[in-house]
């Protein structure tokens, strides 16, 4: 009976260990979530074009999410993520492959280009796609854009094999290429993704911080911060 009585106090004890780290990591969480709220680009999206590789969803999620972006559109029509964004979060493979950023990202899925275009224009979203330079369309290298003007913003990435639709390109405003200089003037999606998602996360995180509306006007009388400050481990190492 004794022996019984002490297993019992431990199950208990480890219940409770159990349970205390439960809610210390839940606070965790919220703390984090709390901490990255101001920093977050509001009404900037990143649409993926009909993706047929679930490392590129993973790197392109990811780069969002880090990135602070508000949401990843979808143009699906091979069903390559599921139907329910609740179950694509619980994809362990693409959980694996975006480093969890599935699980802090909104994800909407679209059967066709059309269809994430109807949804965009209805919610008053501008389009631009990364795209080498078309004729007759308005097309520039990613640093002479100023990604401020459009209130609400969707940036478009094409398959890596295929590239960006002629529907996408027909109905986006411009298109915004990376200038290259290599013998190989080719970045896979993940890397390209990154790298144009910073500089218009960069330019929107700027104009939020300084303007509270848009029209550059309700300036704020603090600025919001744009960078979130170093951890005390990492900020040690740079004064060393």
């Amino acid at each position: 009976m004794q022996r019984l009585a002490v297993a019992g106090i431990i199950d208990a004890c480890a219940i409770e260990a159990a349970m205390n780290d439960k809610t210390k990591s839940k606070s965790s969480v919220r703390s984090r979530a709390n901490e990255i709220k101001p920093f977050r680009c509001k009404n900037l999206v990143a649409v993926l074009e009909n993706p047929d590789n679930p490392k590129n969803i993973g790197s392109v999620i990811r780069n969002a999410n880090a990135l602070g972006v508000e949401k990843v559109l979808m143009v699906d029509p091979h069903k390559v993520i599921p139907e329910d964004w609740k179950d694509f979060r619980e994809e362990r493979a693409l959980s694996k492959l975006s480093a969890s950023a599935v699980k802090w990202t909104f994800v909407k899925r679209f059967d066709s280009t059309a269809a994430c275009y109807e949804y965009l224009e209805k919610n008053n979203f501008t389009s631009v796609v990364t795209s080498p330079h078309v004729k007759g369309k308005t097309s520039i290298f990613l640093h002479e854009g100023d990604y401020t003007v459009f209130p609400k913003l969707a940036v478009w990435f094409g398959n890596e094999g295929t590239g960006i639709s002629d529907l996408a390109v027909e109905r986006s405003d411009m298109c915004v290429s990376i200038p290259m200089f290599g013998m190989i003037e080719s970045l896979n999606l993940g890397t390209s993704s990154g790298i144009v998602l910073y500089e218009v996360a960069k330019q929107r995180r700027a104009y939020q911080s300084k303007y509270a509306m848009r029209n550059r006007r309700g300036e704020r009388a603090m600025p919001l911060p744009t960078e979130l400050p170093p951890k005390p481990a990492f900020a040690k190492a740079r004064k060393s």
